[in-house]
């Protein structure tokens, strides 16, 4: 048989390029969790400062903190995708009149769960574990 006029690959011009995408998949998932984590993250943070705006603009209407999430959102505060909102915890002390929020950035197997906290009005907002 004349192999010139074959035409196709051959086994190992395959398994060279299964090879190839194979690494290419080995660096570039894990990147992309890493990627994944990092928005999520991002997300809790930014969704904690809409909350305060969000507890500000209920304590000019109101006289006194919300106490709950659904509140905050007829204020304007909308969760994120990389936000639990079961995990999201509002505590109200009305005897200093200082609010507690804390919130947890969505976490995949083998993620680590990042909790954002702020103590307000006029707190900074805190991340555990840094």
């Amino acid at each position: 048989m004349n192999m010139k006029n074959e035409k196709g690959f051959t086994l190992i011009e395959l398994m060279i390029v299964i090879a190839i995408i194979g690494i290419l998949a080995a660096i570039a998932i894990p990147n992309f969790n890493a990627y994944r984590a990092r928005s999520y993250n991002s997300s809790a943070n930014t969704d904690i400062r809409n909350m305060i705006t969000s507890q500000e603009g209920y304590y000019v209407d109101k006289g006194t903190y919300a106490t709950d999430v659904d509140d905050l959102k007829t204020y304007g505060y909308v969760v994120s995708d990389g936000v639990d909102e079961a995990a999201i915890n509002i505590e109200v002390d009305t005897d200093t009149n200082e609010y507690t929020i804390t919130g947890v950035a969505n976490t995949k197997a083998g993620d680590r769960a990042v909790t954002y906290s702020v103590v307000g009005p006029g707190g900074t907002i805190g991340k555990s574990p840094n």
